[in-house]
């Protein structure tokens, strides 16, 4: 795996690759700068050498996990751009996948052509903020490597070199051409469902399945007479010394460590230790009130003070013509009609009428006259309305149990949108009103204070005060944590959630108001941190949806087709089932064509599988698995020891 970049997600993304994947990595960074140093990059560029640095030490003394063979040292090369020599250099050539996140879509998009000329079978893995852009260029890469292959087979078939026509099996991850493909990722796309996951659950252990949130929870041994919610399945039985203050989590002398896809019958058997089980992320929070697309409703087209101005009037025409009724004795009908000419003054005077006509006539007058006014300020709210018709709404009086989130740039843009695809309430703060945001908080209807979080009153005015959570989404480092800092003022126990650019400087945030607050629930995330497994499950294939870790064990949990394995093909999903190996979790119907009831909203795919059910070539399955099992099934060899 080769991956290229300037920033901390390179440094992050190439840990990830090497720790989780255990994949051999070359990382490609610009030259240290010794003045003026650049502190971010600096740091981030230490951190990974120290980490890298300490997993050649664990490699060394034998504490891979027992379903990985152990892989070469990482190598890190400096070059201010990713030109051709420097990625032929890389061994781009003979690389299974590239990653090039350099925070600018120009030397992206650029060094992507040349390793898509370098090679053709190369799994490419792009970051890019322009999404229209991204999903041309993802087509136009997967487009080459099309033509390029076809015509490599050509001439392999006219006998012209031969020997090169098991190019694409290097490492072990180039033999399908269903992996050679290219994928255009954005940070916040990835870090999206993680922070929303974050903000309502409290735990980063989170994938993203096919638009679904999972969440990995780990359960305490039940007591006496409990019975323990399963979840949607039970991925792991925890150490027997998980819970021994005195122990080692997972360690290799206690040989008792954690058990990976247990079957029914070892979770049965599996007395006084914890499990990690699956769960599906949801909102149990008080439901958004229910609202007819592209219907406006009347309130709000005109305020409270006009509609019951307008109500005033009417009732007052309604109160004189009864007094014409009863002073004229006329009809009623007729009645009507001459108040309406007397209130719009379009009828003669009442010079030769009765006293009480005469009196009417004028208090008639008297009511259009304060009739036009709000004739005039209905027209011009109505214009205003209609003018901005996707205006900024401001907090409802009663809200409570709803997310506050700061910021709407793209992070935050893309967390609103997932918020609102749960049914989410949220009130945003943003001091910029040109915001990218801004006008996704209008089409969306969400309530929006503009304003400084840093300035007093403005939290206040986004009701943090009944809020369930806090999300400070913001580019400023120092601005988020003011604000969940203040808010813990407000709400001790409200779960706060703080994006920060360094990583090191996040874990030293989260420990400080661990500390301090030990009832509440704070996490701090820096976008690096939860962008890279995304990023590492797209270079390893688009079938990865995710890893999750258990104690020092990772489980993977992929998107596979049935067609071509026979391990699944033909067989139930009771039989397909390996314990410590793989285990199928769900079927995707949306793949296949057809609906079933169970699958729920949003989402195609259906967990409740029987286990009878007979695993048919056209279909898509969700599965957990080991690496060491992902890789049998997907009919890669693990490679050998050094």
């Amino acid at each position: 795996m080769v991956v290229c970049g300037d920033d901390g997600l390179a440094h992050r993304l190439a840990t990830e690759l090497r720790g989780v994947y255990r994949e051999q990595v070359v990382l490609v960074v610009p030259p240290s700068r010794r003045t003026p140093p650049q502190p971010m990059a600096g740091r981030a560029r230490a951190a990974s050498a120290a980490l890298f640095g300490r997993m050649v030490t664990a490699v060394n003394r034998g504490t891979a996990d027992s379903d990985d063979t152990l892989v070469p040292d990482e190598r890190v090369m400096e070059a201010a751009e990713p030109t051709e020599a420097v990625l032929a250099d890389a061994g781009v050539d003979r690389a299974a996948a590239l990653a090039l996140v350099y925070d600018d879509d120009e030397t992206n998009i650029r060094a992507a052509l040349t390793a898509r000329r370098l090679n053709p079978r190369l799994r490419l893995v792009l970051r890019l903020y322009n999404r229209r852009l991204g999903q041309h260029i993802e087509e136009l890469l997967d487009q080459a490597a099309e033509t390029a292959g076809a015509t490599a087979g050509h001439r392999d078939g006219h006998g012209g070199h031969g020997g090169h026509g098991g190019h694409g099996g290097h490492g072990g991850h180039g033999g399908h051409g269903a992996d050679i493909a290219t994928t255009v990722l954005s940070d916040a796309d990835t870090t999206a469902p993680a922070l929303v996951a974050t903000a309502l659950v409290g735990t980063s252990k989170v994938v993203d399945a096919e638009g679904l949130l999972l969440r990995a929870v780990e359960r305490r041994p039940p007591r006496p007479g409990e019975v323990a919610d399963p979840g949607l399945c039970t991925l792991a039985l925890l150490s027997a010394t998980s819970n021994d203050p005195a122990g080692a989590e997972g360690s290799e002398d206690s040989g008792d460590g954690p058990r990976l896809l247990p079957d029914a019958e070892a979770v049965a058997a599996a007395t006084g230790r914890g499990a990690v089980v699956l769960e599906q992320v949801s909102y149990s929070g008080p439901p958004l009130p229910a609202r007819r697309a592209g219907v406006m409703p009347f309130a709000s087209l005109f305020s409270a003070r006009l509609r019951w101005s307008l109500a005033g009037l009417v009732a007052a025409v309604v109160a004189l013509a009864v007094a014409l009724i009863v002073v004229t004795d006329d009809h009623p009908l007729h009645a009507i009609y001459i108040t309406l000419l007397d209130l719009f003054a379009i009828n003669d005077p009442a010079v030769d009428a009765p006293l009480g006509q005469q009196v009417l006539q004028l208090l008639s007058g008297l009511v259009g006259l304060l009739l036009l006014p709000v004739l005039l300020a209905a027209v011009l709210e109505a214009l205003g309305t209609f003018r901005t018709a996707s205006a900024l709404r401001k907090p409802p009086r009663g809200l409570s149990g709803h997310v506050v989130l700061l910021g709407l740039g793209k992070i935050g843009t893309r967390v609103l949108t997932r918020l609102r695809e749960l049914h989410i309430p949220v009130v945003c703060v943003e001091a910029d009103p040109e915001a990218r945001g801004m006008a996704v908080a209008r089409r969306l209807r969400v309530p929006v204070v503009v304003g400084d979080v840093t300035q007093e009153g403005v939290l206040e005015s986004a009701k943090i005060h009944r809020a369930d959570a806090l999300l400070a989404l913001t580019s400023v480092d120092t601005t988020n944590l003011e604000a969940v800092l203040y808010a813990r003022s407000v709400r001790p126990d409200l779960r706060a959630v703080l994006r920060l650019y360094d990583d090191d400087f996040a874990k030293a945030v989260y420990r400080t108001l661990r500390t301090a607050h030990p009832a509440a629930l704070t996490r701090s995330r820096s976008v690096s941190h939860l962008a890279a497994p995304a990023f590492a499950g797209a270079m390893m294939g688009r079938q990865i949806l995710g890893a999750i870790p258990v104690e020092r064990r990772v489980l993977l949990f992929a998107a596979v087709v049935v067609d071509g394995h026979p391990q699944l093909e033909g067989r139930t999903v009771a039989e397909a089932f390996r314990p410590g190996a793989w285990r199928v979790l769900a079927l995707d119907t949306a793949a296949r064509g057809d609906t079933a009831g169970a699958e729920p909203p949003g989402s195609g795919l259906v967990w409740d599988l029987p286990d009878t059910y007979v695993l048919r070539a056209g279909d898509r399955v969700v599965l957990a698995a080991t690496r060491r099992g992902l890789a049998e099934l997907l009919g890669r060899r693990t490679r050998s020891p050094r």
